[in-house]
């Protein structure tokens, strides 16, 4: 048993973890681009932060976990949360309160709206980023959080998001409205902006890479073990599962690495590494320690083929947002389905271990709701920015690099 001062402890330092995951995300991503491009990159990360921020203290919280509008359990209520004037009430209770829940769910936006960006490498105007992200914020991840993060709540008759409580998803941590959502954006996002004029250049910056990776590892305690609701036996059992799955999907991606081009490389064993992390995401209050390393065992394999799928069909999202997040939160959400375990804090039994059948519904019906609507109303917003306003840079912006034209500013003196 936990005293409430504990829980509100490890919520901020779980808060800090995940705040430490957005410069991960842009030191990764800046290492990964090429010698060009680099602080675009960071800039735009941090950018999308400044962005959603001011968007989720003024109304976005409500879409989130407001009370669903017309009680359909597809968009929380706007309203509900304005301004954020219910967190300046101080209750005195020594554990989380309102205040608390702002914030980590206001990070966990930003982090989302940080991976899409993955799909705008070095040909995306900066000014047409931030409107773009602002919109993306509104329209497509609002309501999948909503969908997924809004609990029913009996005693005060509030309805939630219709995945949690229809369907029946389990989500612990959000599989399907972070790391699915983001990654078929970023495909979709890359997609209609089109290739980069030069697609020759490679990863960089590998120590910067690993850097970004081992930042964001660190960031994936808050992530996870800040879903537990406090300082609790499910966050401990959460982060123990993190850790085995990011180990495994080490492993996993570069089995397949080796496999298909006969060498194991880092920038494979970090990617791996993140891939296992995103798959334990959904799951890591539902399978055992063994069904962890499983898990990270298949999303680093399959992160690592679609990788491989990706540059086959000639799809410019060099950052790999898509094989990463989307094919990696795909990953660890079936795992629940097979390998889900009664002995685990979550209580999902899979159908390897004799689980109700209707498991594979609820899964799956989730993957294709998250999917189909984050990659179609992206494309559709992605288009309409194109025709109105623009989004891509002048060619000869392009060829020069976004750092030098859009920025002034060079990350290497030479």
């Amino acid at each position: 048993m936990t005293t409430p001062s504990a829980d509100l402890a490890w919520g901020l330092t779980a808060l800090a973890f995940v705040t430490f995951m957005l410069c991960g995300i842009a030191l990764y991503y800046a290492g990964i681009a090429g010698r060009k491009n680099p602080l675009n990159m960071i800039m735009m990360v941090i950018g999308s932060l400044a962005v959603t921020a001011v968007l989720y203290v003024a109304f976005v919280h409500g879409l989130v976990l407001g009370d669903s509008v017309l009680g359909l359990g597809l968009i929380g209520n706007p309203l509900q949360f304005l301004g954020m004037e219910s967190a300046m009430t101080n209750t005195e209770s020594g554990g989380p309160e309102d205040v608390w829940t702002f914030a980590f769910y206001l990070m966990f936006a930003a982090i989302t709206v940080a991976i899409v960006s993955s799909g705008a490498l070095g040909r995306m105007k900066f000014g047409a980023w931030l409107v773009f992200s602002g919109l993306w914020l509104v329209l497509v991840y609002a309501p999948v959080a909503h969908w997924v993060f809004a609990f029913d709540d009996e005693e005060t008759g509030t309805v939630g998001g219709w995945l949690r409580n229809v369907v029946g998803l389990h989500d612990f941590a959000g599989g399907t409205a972070v790391h699915m959502n983001a990654g078929m954006a970023a495909l979709a996002l890359a997609l209609v902006l089109g290739k980069r004029k030069d697609t020759s250049e490679r990863p960089h910056n590998l120590p910067l890479v690993v850097l970004g990776g081992s930042m964001l590892f660190l960031g994936w305690f808050g992530f996870n073990g800040g879903s537990g609701g406090g300082a609790t036996f499910t966050s401990q059992y959460a982060i123990l599962t993190t850790i085995l799955a990011a180990c495994t999907g080490t492993l996993g991606y570069l089995l397949v690495e080796k496999k298909r081009t006969g060498r194991m490389t880092t920038f494979g064993l970090i990617t791996g590494l993140i891939g296992g992390l995103v798959g334990i995401t959904p799951c890591a209050d539902a399978v055992s320690p063994l069904g962890a390393l499983l898990v990270g065992l298949v999303a680093g394999a399959l992160v690592s083929w679609a990788v491989t799928w990706k540059s086959k069909w000639g799809i410019d999202e060099s950052l790999d947002a898509f094989a990463v997040h989307g094919v990696g939160g795909i990953a660890g959400t079936v795992c629940v389905i097979f390998v889900g375990a009664a002995s685990a804090p979550a209580g999902v039994t899979g159908i390897l271990f004799g689980g109700d059948p209707s498991i594979i519904w609820r899964e799956l019906v989730a993957i294709v709701a998250t999917c189909g609507y984050s990659f179609l109303v992206t494309a559709a917003l992605a288009w309409f920015m194109k025709r109105t306003m623009g989004l891509r840079v002048e060619e000869q912006v392009e060829e020069r690099g976004l750092d030098q034209s859009l920025h002034a500013e060079s990350a290497y003196d030479r």
